[in-house]
């Protein structure tokens, strides 16, 4: 079982790695995945073994509070679902009143205690030894407001500490108390020297009272984690904006009458009406009406989608124009934009294996910052410097160090990087693909679907002279409408388009593989392949020729032809490339990754668009199956695969890549195979994706950096090692004030990824091969009328053929004879002699004699000879 755990008290990477430790110890958890970001855990266990509640109770367990998340699946619950932000805001709003009680009473706090240094004015009664207690009590007063606004430290800091797993909490605690109980301690010194008379004892512990160094670590550790919250709360700003795409109530029609009910009671078969400026409130199909449908919100597509009855619609679409009526088909958690919140927020909330070295680090990094205080305190007490300048070493080096940017550095920019692919129509579904996808240097791509529409289209059209393109559009679509072949769709959709009047089709008869038989007008036409015309002796001539050609650019050559006057024509067919297909693929190449497609087309189909994509290499007439193996081979000769594809029947491949890219409107099977799911239909959203994860791995190596760098250098000045040799001691106040600043400067830099913008090289063309391209505009070119076989005779003569027929009997057989040796091609004129039992036919050129004797004998008579004359 999959289960999400909201986790509270969780403040620096150690706790988070604590909570990680203990619940992995648990019998039946297969996989603990803890986001110090997001204050959340993952758990996959089996719950046979263990269950919800007592993995909460472990949490408890080691200092923190956890709590299952319930899917809302009732429709009872009227409540709206809690953002990210709402959590986030009502943090903001306690720590920003800490803030205020803090700066309030810190300032007249270090008035106090430092004005008189830089010869500010103090009332007479802080002045003097005999003053010394006001000014130390007075300073107490000031403190406790402060200590008592940000218990939080003391409460989680000493519990976990007592539980022997201290966190950044635990060095804060331990800092700022040694500090007050030191100054309390200097109250009763000072105390003690009035009482006595020893002013020296007096005027000594005055000046190290170190209340202001509490009040001071306190406020700016709370400042740098306010600062730190704001910035966090912009990481999670894409999954809150698209929380809030969604409608909180939808209109229904029960009875005839339209209802507003909340979404989440919209039941799966519901009928809804959507008016102009509303959202889809749920996925659904439309059932009435039409409209333009703004979906950029979820596909990243700014171009509105005109959308009409039986056509899906999405939840969270924008309707611009019409009113329509829709089925609702998918509901609550399973429409399309809540699972792509959920993929967002299960990408922001997995680790990267870059991660993995600073959660060791994490781990043991307080315990050791412990040690090195302690270690450092001694260290300068035994080489003869006194009590106050050792503590100050120590609290300076509890207060400096900072686990917390070794744990934000890496889920801070994965929180960003994902959000901003998001907004982008990039859905990537887990931290490790976002990081694995920076090492890609073989991209796979599937042909159709991806490179290609999927849809095939009219591209070219070459009609006879003397024939007029629109006639040949005609002919061919009317006897192509029967017909269900998705090549015979492209051109009645094409004569559609063109406004082409159809004309009244009879005798279709269609022969699979090879072409369909029909009657226009009384006449019998062809349309098929080459060797289906060569069946029917209709020779192509030149037109041979264009047809090759338009082959060899990986278009289908269809042949239009009569029996009666030959090759009219012939229309080519293509699944045009998609607009970015090409600068796509150049942007691939000019990032020196290799491009490879994989196609279940033929060689020739698929050697044509190779060299028009310049594409390093194809495989044709592959199986699902077959595109797997290629990728495991590849991955076994040591190349980092990506493969995109619609996520369909490339789902195999998509799985077994090192990262799989689903491309198209996100379908089920595309989000279960795919790492990342890429929402709108373009190339070169994989390119980006690309892109975004080098920005985001770089941003992480960034913040890794500093985190390592900050702390290395500043727990060995605090540490006063640079002392001896340069005179440099660190301030506890300084110290606190770094902390706080590491950690708000790596959310800071993660931030910096909301600026992503996918870059392409300026020798990237944006033109696709106009030979299959998307623009919709179609080739018209015509060749010369065709004759037919070489041993015909000169144009202007003619030859006659009789041919001995049986079974005639009257003037229907008589007119069936002559229609069908009438409708070949080359046929001039036929007379029947039904007393002579024979037909005299005329014709311009020599036609084979079994052709016409086929012709008679189709129509139920028996051709028993024929002679020339």
């Amino acid at each position: 079982m999959h289960q999400k755990f909201n986790v509270t008290g969780m403040t620096c990477s150690a706790c988070s790695a604590k909570v990680e430790r203990s619940v992995k110890k648990l019998e039946g958890v297969e996989a603990v995945n803890v986001n110090l970001l997001s204050n959340s855990m993952t758990v996959d266990f089996d719950e046979g073994a263990v269950t919800a509640d007592q993995i909460a109770e472990t949490v408890t367990g080691a200092g923190y509070e956890a709590v299952p998340v319930v899917k809302n699946e009732t429709k009872k619950a009227k409540a709206q679902p809690e953002t990210p932000g709402t959590s986030m805001r009502i943090e903001m709003k306690k720590m920003r009143n800490r803030l205020i009680v803090s700066f309030a009473c810190l300032i007249p706090l270090m008035y106090l205690s430092m004005g008189h240094m830089m010869g500010l004015p103090l009332p007479a009664w802080f002045h003097g030894n005999e003053n010394a207690l006001n000014f130390a009590f007075t300073q107490l007063l000031l403190t406790i407001p402060i200590l008592y606004v940000n218990r939080k430290y003391y409460e989680i800091g000493f519990k976990t500490l007592f539980r022997l797993s201290p966190n950044m909490d635990s060095l804060i605690a331990i800092g700022s108390a040694a500090a007050v109980i030191y100054g309390i301690f200097a109250i009763f010194q000072i105390g003690y020297g009035l009482g006595h008379g020893d002013m020296t004892v007096v005027s000594h512990y005055t000046m190290d009272l170190y209340f202001e160094s509490a009040g001071t670590i306190l406020t700016l550790i709370t400042l740098g984690k306010y600062l730190e919250t704001r910035s966090k709360g912009k990481t999670s700003d894409a999954i809150t904006k698209l929380m809030n795409l969604a409608p909180k109530t939808a209109m229904v029609v029960r009875d005839g009458e339209e209802v507003e009910i909340p979404v989440d009671e919209v039941a799966v078969g519901d009928i809804l009406s959507v008016r102009p400026g509303q959202s889809v409130p749920v996925d659904g199909v439309i059932v009435k009406g039409s409209s333009s449908l703004d979906q950029s919100a979820l596909t990243g597509e700014s171009i509105p989608v005109e959308k009409e009855e039986g056509d899906k619609v999405i939840a969270a679409s924008m309707n611009k124009t019409g009113f329509f009526q829709m089925r609702a088909e998918k509901v609550g958690d399973d429409t399309t934009l809540a699972q792509i919140i959920q993929l967002v927020e299960d990408a922001s909330s997995s680790k990267a294996p870059i991660a993995k070295l600073a959660d060791k680090i994490s781990g043991i990094f307080v315990p050791v910052v412990i040690g090195i205080a302690i270690v450092a305190m001694i260290v300068w007490l035994c080489v003869g410097y006194p009590f106050e300048f050792a503590l100050s070493i120590g609290i300076a080096v509890l207060v400096i160090s900072c686990p917390c940017a070794l744990g934000l550095a890496t889920p801070v920019a994965i929180m960003v990087g994902t959000g901003k692919g998001a907004e982008n129509g990039i859905l990537i579904k887990s931290a490790e693909a976002l990081e694995i996808a920076h090492t890609i240097n073989t991209v796979v791509l599937d042909k159709t679907g991806t490179i290609t529409e999927g849809k095939p289209r009219v591209t070219d059209l070459v009609h006879r002279e003397g024939l007029r393109p629109q006639e040949l559009l005609s002919l061919a679509a009317s006897m192509e409408r029967p017909s269900e072949h998705p090549l015979a769709d492209a051109i009645v959709q094409y004569a559609e388009q063109e406004n082409i009047p159809l004309q009244e089709v009879s005798g279709f008869t269609a022969m699979s593989g090879r072409g369909i038989l029909a009657q226009i007008g009384g006449v019998e036409y062809l349309a098929g392949n080459l060797a289906f015309l060569e069946e029917n002796k209709i020779p192509v001539g030149q037109a041979e020729e264009i047809s090759h050609r338009l082959a060899n650019d990986g278009k289908t050559p269809l042949y239009f032809a009569s029996r009666k006057e030959g090759l009219l024509g012939i229309i080519a067919v293509a699944d045009v490339m998609k607009p970015t297909s090409k600068a796509a693929i150049e942007q691939l190449k000019a990032m020196k990754i290799d491009v490879v497609m994989l196609t279940g087309d033929n060689q020739r189909t698929a050697e044509a668009i190779r060299r028009q994509l310049n594409i390093d290499r194809v495989v044709a007439e592959v199986l699902p199956q077959d595109k797997e193996k290629e990728i495991r081979r590849l991955q076994e000769s040591g190349r980092k695969v990506a493969m995109v594809g619609d996520g369909i029947n490339d789902a195999p491949a998509l799985a077994r890549a090192d990262v799989g890219i689903a491309i198209g409107a996100g379908t089920d099977i595309a989000m279960e195979s795919a790492d990342v799911v890429l929402m709108k239909s373009s190339l070169l959203d994989a390119v980006a994706a690309i892109q975004l994860s080098k920005a985001v791995i770089r941003n992480i190596r960034e913040n890794l950096f500093w985190a390592f760098f900050y702390n290395s250098v500043g727990i060995p000045l605090a540490a006063g090692v640079f002392f001896t040799l340069l005179g440099w001691k660190l301030n506890p106040m300084f110290g606190a004030a770094a902390m706080s600043l590491s950690s708000v400067c790596v959310v800071g830099n993660a931030l910096r990824l909301k600026l992503f913008k996918p870059k392409y090289s300026a020798t990237v063309s944006q033109d696709t091969n106009p030979q299959l391209s998307q623009d919709g505009t179609v080739t018209v070119q015509s060749f010369e009328n065709i004759g037919f076989q070489t041993n015909q005779k000169s144009e202007g003569t003619s030859m006659t053929k009789v041919m001995k027929i049986n079974g005639m009997s009257c003037g229907h057989c008589k007119k069936s004879v002559e229609k069908a040796l009438g409708a070949i091609s080359g046929v001039d004129s036929v007379e029947v002699n039904l007393e002579e039992k024979n037909a005299t036919i005329q014709m311009s050129v020599n036609l084979d004699d079994q052709l016409l004797m086929d012709a008679v004998t189709e129509e139920g008579f028996e051709a028993v000879s024929v002679e020339s004359k």
